[in-house]
């Protein structure tokens, strides 16, 4: 890669050098403010989130955006991430966006060649290291502080970059969206892993990618980046090429998604208004492009605009207009040239002020659906980040406590994060059901389902780390079940600090094999950490229970005999012999 861009740098010769083009706007050609912001994160990822213990595996709850009332995820949400990909996803996006926003906005806003400056504003090393660090900063607590649910990542501020650029550049910029960050990428993979060996293996039930995506806050991120692209445009008076505007963000809001507009179902259903989504990105890329690049009269096609202007007169307002209208009515089928040109100068003017149209400033019109669909992506997150949490007390005695945390194991519980918007109309539009491990916590004002049900029951066992800015401690969830045979899975579930004992946290109901055997039901229970064989007699109707026996042992209950031979289990009666169950496999 660098032997080709030494190649490519002496084949192209320029009119002005690159390093030129770049000292010209920032200082010794650097984007200084870039190079601190992305440095910032990487050190709340390694050193707040203790990713230099554990870089695969970070601390992330209490990190999250989940309240007004917790302070320390409000202000850190947007400078946090999940994990490396995540980290490095967002990375390569400031990488490509962030230099060319801090270009545009520029070291040196009166010329390069000043030697002097008025003020500390204008000052190009303050403008480097202070201003500009500190303006993403602030757009990193309000996309914090506006976005819906307890969001974590770097996106939103990166989505202002872009929308930033954008305005100012907007070919370069969806040039380095589309290629810049994929080469990237593809990159730090290769250099990661040159050679890599992959065997096809299942994966765990998952939400759609889509489902994972922070999009209002994606969107919330990007017209705020919009907001000050075009403020600092009408400032210095700048317009770029519409056409190039207008391409450049409707390439960038289906190429980033911001035309996925989901919402939750039923437990582990989602919605996609994929249609809806589409209209909305092509209509905002024109109103954009409109509040950006519009003039500021609106152009009228001259045969609409006689038409509204004659519209527009009741009656005759002077003896020339009445003369034109009768040399109109007694001339040709069609109106000389000659005459419409008088009729034109003649009443002109009047028939322009007289016509609502031409009191539309369409600029100021589409700045202003702007700034509305700005406050109605913030608007709509007050409500829910006024979550308070009542109760984080556990419901059994199961339950793991570390300092505020309380870790636990539920199913169909109630999921707390709605609780805000559950009024009136809304609450059964809005209730959702979590099922899995659920971390909460009074203090923190954190409700979070960390592990899904459905994930555990594919894997098998998870982790959970919780802690805080200089601590963290792990939990542990582990399931172990058996499969009765056409029939739910009876299962157990453990959960157990680092250090501690594994205790039961949840056990489900019991469910019967789909076999009969002389005349004999057999049913799977979970009671007291143990898994047993129920065998009914259907013509009896008495009830035997054994517990299931070990590898290569057998038992008898109820008139059957059970054998366990590798995590299978059969049932015999009269030379009868028939599986009645197996165990529960994980990945």
């Amino acid at each position: 890669m660098l032997v080709s861009v030494v190649v490519i740098r002496r084949l192209h010769q320029p009119d002005r050098q690159w390093g030129a083009v770049a000292r010209s706007r920032l200082v010794l050609g650097i984007p200084w403010g870039s190079v601190l912001v992305i440095g910032f994160v990487c050190g709340v990822y390694l050193f707040v989130q203790d990713g230099i213990t554990a870089f695969d595996d970070p601390v992330t709850i209490p990190y999250r955006a989940y309240s007004y009332f917790y302070p320390l995820g409000m202000l850190t949400a947007s400078l946090s991430h999940a994990g490396p990909s995540h980290l490095i996803g967002n990375l390569s996006g400031a990488i490509v966006v962030a230099p060319i926003a801090e270009y545009a906005w520029g070291h040196y806003p009166n010329g390069r060649d000043e030697h002097t400056t008025d003020s500390w504003y204008t000052n190009p090393w303050v403008r480097a290291l202070v201003i500009f660090p500190l303006a993403v900063v602030g757009i990193t607590i309000l996309t914090s502080l506006f976005a819906l649910g307890p969001v974590i990542g770097f996106s939103g501020v990166v989505f202002a970059f872009a929308a930033f650029a954008l305005v100012h550049y907007p070919i370069v910029t969806i040039v380095g969206v589309l290629g810049v960050q994929g080469v990237l990428l593809t990159l730090y993979r290769a250099l990661q892993n040159p050679i890599g060996v992959y065997v096809a293996e299942s994966s765990p039930p998952s939400a759609p990618s889509w489902a994972g995506i922070a999009i209002q806050g994606h969107a919330l991120g990007f017209f705020i980046g919009l907001v000050l692209g075009i403020a600092l445009l009408r400032k210095r008076g700048l317009r770029p090429d519409p056409f190039r505007l207008w391409l450049a963000i409707l390439l960038y809001g289906f190429a980033q998604g911001l035309w996925q507009l989901y919402w939750f179902g039923s437990e582990n259903t989602y919605i996609l208004f994929q249609g809806p989504g589409v209209l909305i990105v092509t209509t905002l890329a024109l109103v954009v492009t409109l509040a950006v690049a519009a003039p500021q009269s609106l152009i009228v096609p001259q045969r609409l605009e006689r038409i509204l202007a004659r519209g527009s007169r009741k009656r005759p307002e002077s003896p020339l207009d009445r003369s034109l209208e009768i040399a109109r009515a007694d001339g040709d089928r069609a109106t000389p040239p000659r005459l419409e040109r008088i009729s034109e100068l003649a009443t002109g003017a009047r028939s322009r002020g007289s016509t609502w149209l031409w009191n539309v400033d369409p600029r100021r019109t589409a700045s202003v659906i702007v700034l509305l669909v700005l406050a109605i992506l913030a608007g709509m997150a007050i409500p829910l980040n006024l979550f308070v949490l009542d109760d984080a007390t556990a419901s059994s005695d199961a339950a793991v406590e570390i300092e505020d945390y309380t870790i636990q194991y539920a199913e169909s519980a109630e999921n707390e994060l709605t609780a805000p918007i559950r009024v009136g109309p809304l609450e059964d539009a809005v209730s959702i059901e979590s099922s899995g491990v659920i971390v909460a916590s009074e203090q923190r004002q954190l409700w979070l389902e960390a592990v899904p049900a459905q994930r555990l029951s594919f894997t098998g066992n998870e982790s959970v780390v919780v802690g805080g800015p200089g601590w963290r401690e792990t939990v542990h969830v582990e399931r172990t079940g058996w499969e009765p045979v056409g029939n739910d899975t009876v299962y157990q579930v453990e959960l157990w600090a680092d250090g501690d004992e594994p205790q039961l946290a949840h056990e489900s109901n019991s469910s019967r094999a789909d076999v009969r055997i002389d005349n004999r039901t057999v049913t799977l229970t979970a009671e007291n950490g143990a898994f047993d064989l129920e065998v009914e007699s259907l013509e009896t109707e008495t009830v035997e229970t054994t517990a299931i026996p070990e590898d290569g042992a057998s038992a008898t209950a109820g008139g059957l005999t059970f054998d366990r031979d590798d995590e299978t289990i059969y049932a015999s009666s009269n030379g009868t012999r028939i599986a009645v169950a197996s165990k529960e496999t994980y990945n």
